[in-house]
Parts: structure tokens; sequence; C-alpha cells
């Protein structure tokens, strides 16, 4: 059996070489007719469980068609042909788990008992011998193994989940907008840390480089905190798009935030801020030229 270093490395891990696969497979022959009763008493114990209820209530064909699952997942486990395909079967439990939302707690507990439901079995068919403690110990070896497996990929798919949705927030939360020609506008709200102030550099430079805008206003009326990190994040962003021949003005600097500023002793330089959003607009307006205002007053008016 050729299996990978990683796997290699996974197994020595956990304590299971090739004298515990011999274990294991010992005890699975002494087993071979005691699979059912052992798969049974799981679910024995699993009919006094609230979750019981849950995923199976009366439909008794389900239960009989995962039983038989069951049946041959622990024939598997007893062959101990630990390479790629038998990790891959017991992620596959995981993912199952996941996807029907196996509490972790149910999961642990089921396998802790599948384990003593195994143990017994074997204590009636094997001697008390130094030969039933290896099989007992390369056993639990490997349900610990099949349990972290498994545990192992729920946390892998609950964590790519959470990396979809925190990217799916992060678009929602960085609108980069033009609002008129030559003008994008960015209202931030909420918590800005560094994995966002990264989002929202990449992301103006994309569009001032799109749209050839002249000015750029940021606002951060929103933001609820801002400390040394989050306002040298901001100010990086606006010498960035001056680079690009891009004028930024940051908005919404609330008097907390300017003496926060202040006593953080953060230059502003060159940046120029505004207390409101419409002073920046104004402001941005102005900068393009003062047709465009015009324009925009002409504009305005007509639709009223």
């Amino acid at each position: 059996m050729t299996i990978s270093k990683e796997l290699a490395s996974e197994l020595d891990k956990f304590g299971l070489g090739t004298s515990e696969v011999a274990h294991i497979r010992a005890a699975g022959q002494l087993l071979e007719h005691s699979i059912e009763a052992i798969v049974d008493a799981f679910y024995e114990w699993l009919r006094n469980q609230h979750e019981f209820s849950i995923f199976f209530g009366s439909n008794a064909r389900m239960m009989d068609r995962v039983k038989s699952m069951q049946v041959q997942h622990w024939r598997t486990f007893f062959g101990a042909e630990l390479d790629e395909a038998y990790v891959a079967s017991r992620r596959h439990v995981g993912a199952v788990h996941q996807h029907i939302d196996l509490p972790t707690d149910i999961y642990f507990a089921g396998m802790r008992e599948t384990l003593a439901a195994i143990l017994r079995h074997l204590r009636l068919v094997a001697p008390a011998s130094a030969e039933r403690d290896a099989m007992e110990t390369a056993l639990t070896r490997l349900v610990f193994f099949d349990t972290y497996l498994a545990t192992d990929e729920i946390y892998r798919i609950q964590k790519e989940k959470l990396l979809i949705t925190s990217n799916s927030l992060l678009e929602m939360s960085t609108p980069v907008t033009p609002i008129w020609d030559g003008i994008l506008l960015l209202p931030l709200v909420g918590i800005v840390d560094s994995v966002r102030t990264q989002d929202i550099m990449n992301k103006t430079l994309s569009k001032i480089a799109e749209t050839r805008a002249r000015m750029f206003v940021l606002d951060i009326s929103g933001v609820s905190a801002v400390d040394t990190a989050v306002a040298n994040q901001l100010l990086k962003i606006t010498r960035a798009t001056q680079l690009m021949g891009c004028e930024s003005i940051i908005s919404g600097i609330s008097p907390a935030i300017a003496r926060t500023l202040v006593e953080l002793g953060i230059h502003v330089g060159e940046v120029k801020t505004t207390a409101t959003l419409r002073d920046a607009l104004e402001l941005a307006l102005r900068a393009m030229g003062m047709d465009r205002a015009g324009q925009v007053a002409g504009r305005t008016s007509e639709t009223r």
C-alpha cells in the first residue's frame, strides 16, 4: 500500500503504524459477525437522544438504509486499508454531517458509544491478554483518527463558507461608485480593519483606472472607530490615488475622529478633509470646474 508523505505523517501522529494495522485487522476477523450488532447498539443509544427524532422520526426505511451504510463503513474500518481512498471516505462522512447540520456533540458522543460497543464485543470473543490490549489500543487510535478526519472536513467546509460570506460582505460594503463624470464616491460603514482596507485600496485603484476619475471622495462618517492602523491605511489609499492622478477628499470627520487623529499624532498632510459629505461633494465639484457645478444645479432644477 503506497501512501503520500502527508498521510504517513498524519498516521504517525495518531500512532497508527504497521503493527496497529495488523491488530485492527485481527480484531476485525474476530468481530466479523458482530458488526451489525455493534451498529444496532449504536442505534439503541441514539433512540434515547433528541437528535433521533429530528433526523429519522418515523422514517424506518431511511434508518434501515443508513444502518446498512454504517455496517459497510465499519467493515472498511476493520479492513484498515489506510490509504487516500480511506481518508476520502472519512472526510465524506464529515461533509455529509455538515450538509445535514448534525451537531458536533452528538457525533463525538456517537463515536464514543460505537467504540464502547466494539470493545465490549471484542472482550466477549477474545480472552484477556496482551494481544487483546494491543487490539483495543489500535482500535481506539483509529476511531480517533476517523473522528479527526470527519470533524476536520466539517471545519474546512465551514471555513470555506465563512470566507465566501466574508468576501460577499466585502463586495457589498465597498461600493466605489461614480457619482459624476470624473468623481468617485465610497461611503464606508461599520468596522474597518486591515483586510477591508486592502480591499478598499484594490477596488478604488481599479475603479480609478477604469473611469479615469480625477476626484475620489472617501466618506467615513459611518465608520465606528478609527485607530492608528486604520488612519494610516486610509491615508495610504489617498496617496495611492494621487499617484494615479486622482485627488482625494476624506469626508465625515467627526469631532471624535478629529480628536483621535490629533491624539494619535496622525499627520494628514495635503489630504483634503471635510466634516460632511455635502461639503466634500461641493469641494469635488469646484475642483472639477465651476461649470460642472452649474450643470449640476441646472439638471437639478430641471428634475424638480
